[in-house]
Formats: C-alpha cells, structure tokens, sequence
C-alpha cells in the first residue's frame, strides 16, 4: 500500500502543477485581455481545487504510513540534524497545507468576487502563491535540500 500512495502522490503531483498553471494562465489572458469569466475558467478554477484537495488527501494518508515519518517521531533530537529527514517530517507537510490554504482561500475569494476582472485578479494572486509556495515544497531532483525523483 505504501509504494502505491508513493506513486499516487508523485503522479497526482503533475495534476497539481499543470492545473495551477492552467488556471493561472486563463487568470492572465483573462485579467489582461479582459475577458469575460466564463463558465469554463470557473470549472477549471473549482477542479485546480480539487485536485490540489486530492492530493492533500494521498500526502496525509502518506505521511501516516510513511517509515520515513515514523522514524522522525519515534527519534526526534536526533531526525532534526538529517535535512531529508526534517524536510519530509515538517518543512513539506507544513508549506504545502499552507498552500493548500491559500488555493482553497483564493478559489473561495474568486467566486465570491462580483466583477470578472476581480475574479480574474484574485484567481491569479492566490494561486500564484500557491504555486510558488508549491515549487518550493516539491523535492525537486535536482534538490541540495531533499531529492527524488521525477515519478517514483
């Protein structure tokens, strides 16, 4: 079960990022353009949630079985001084519920919104961070901090 919520959420992973960046790319074109907010940027901004909502759900279910998470707990004075060890115990989790926070918050705003350009404005603000809060959170190949892989 374990290396199957492993796989799931490095795949769900990519849903995220190519959600977000959808939306974040209509929010644009759709801000500056002025265009009207469909009910097309409305789907894709309620699915962005929740995708990103689902994957929170794998991570969490994840991070209770995880070996890695167990260990962390069960040896804390001594998990803090492994970087690996701590990012995936307490710098992931935490930024990326943060990020989780700020989607959820940012597509709750953007319905509420009255004005389309508003709409489009608050879709494109808080999802950006949320991306941003995401890259920094993704253990990234090429991580100095905590590396995987691209799918595992």
């Amino acid at each position: 079960m374990y290396q199957t919520l492993i796989f799931l959420h490095s795949f769900v992973r990519w849903l995220v990022l190519i959600s977000l960046v959808y939306s974040i790319y209509r929010a644009t074109r759709g801000y500056f353009q002025n265009f009207k907010f469909s009910k097309l940027d409305n789907l894709v901004r309620h699915w962005t949630a929740t995708i990103a909502h689902t994957q929170l759900l794998i991570g969490i279910i994840l991070y209770t079985q995880s070996p890695i998470i167990k260990y962390f707990w069960a040896n804390f004075d001594k998990s803090l001084k492994n970087i690996d060890t701590t990012f995936f115990s307490l710098v992931h989790i935490i930024l990326m519920l943060f990020a989780i926070i700020i989607l959820t918050v940012g597509s709750a705003l953007t319905k509420r919104k009255l004005t389309d350009k508003e709409k489009f404005k608050t879709m494109l603000i808080w999802f950006s961070i949320a991306l941003l809060i995401i890259f920094i959170a993704i253990p990234w190949p090429f991580s100095p901090i905590a590396s995987r892989p691209y799918i595992r």
